[in-house]
């Protein structure tokens, strides 16, 4: 199986605080994986080194064979945390932008994936409530025919129904166009049973990685890994 992200020795530090240390991990093409780890173990810095947002200190990355470029990032759809969004556009001009800046924007698949979810094409983006933005913003990342997908928190504070219409959208986008996908989440137990593939990360260094299913049949559900190595 070949890798979309090869890591090595990657180190990157914010003043005396350690992002990233000496971090040496890969991630498996067109597979889901999960990047877990508790607060401040380097999972957003590491998805900003990989589009190219923070430089690291030293190693270096390759990402589909190539080092990370603002040109390569047209084939990157990357959520970051806290992600924000025109609030003066209403659903619909906020797709239609997204059509025109947004490289391999899926027109019919943002539609369809907005009925699924039940918005307001007419909406407000500043009337819409946490849950409905935060699935707003990962229709306009999963309508994107790309190679990558870098999803940073994206369930965080959204109610149980947005998050299993935010799930099947991430399934049904795998099954439409195969994509290699990583998703930084604390929300474990909703989201393990998408993953193929997991890494946990501390304190910015790798502390297990590896196929969910192996793991599964020698540690336990991933839900009770975590709380076994973070606890």
């Amino acid at each position: 199986m070949s890798n979309a992200l090869e890591i090595k020795y990657l180190s990157k530090s914010y003043g005396p605080k350690i992002a990233l240390d000496d971090l040496y991990v890969s991630f498996p093409e067109g597979q889901i994986t999960g990047l877990l780890g508790p607060n401040g173990a380097g999972k957003s810095t590491l998805l900003k080194v990989i589009v190219g947002l923070v430089k690291p200190q030293a190693g270096n990355i390759l990402v589909f064979g190539q080092p990370p470029h603002w040109k390569f990032n047209a084939e990157i759809a990357y959520l970051p945390d806290r992600a924000k969004w025109y609030k003066v556009h209403t659903i619909e001009r906020a797709i239609n932008y997204a059509l025109t800046i947004l490289p391999g924007f899926d027109l019919p698949r943002a539609l369809e994936m907005i009925k699924t979810m039940d918005l307001d094409l007419d909406s407000r983006v500043s009337a819409l409530s946490k849950g409905q933005q935060a699935s707003l913003y990962v229709i306009l990342c999963l309508a994107r025919k790309v190679k990558l997908v870098l999803l940073d928190e994206p369930f965080t504070g959204i109610d149980l129904l947005s998050r299993e219409r935010i799930i099947q959208s991430l399934i049904d986008s795998m099954l439409d166009q195969p994509q290699t996908i990583i998703i930084s989440t604390h929300e474990i137990h909703e989201t393990e049973s998408l993953f193929d593939h997991v890494v946990f990360l501390n304190r910015g260094q790798l502390v297990l990685e590896g196929n969910v299913e192996a793991l599964r049949q020698e540690k336990g559900c991933i839900e009770s890994i975590y709380r076994g190595l973070f606890r």
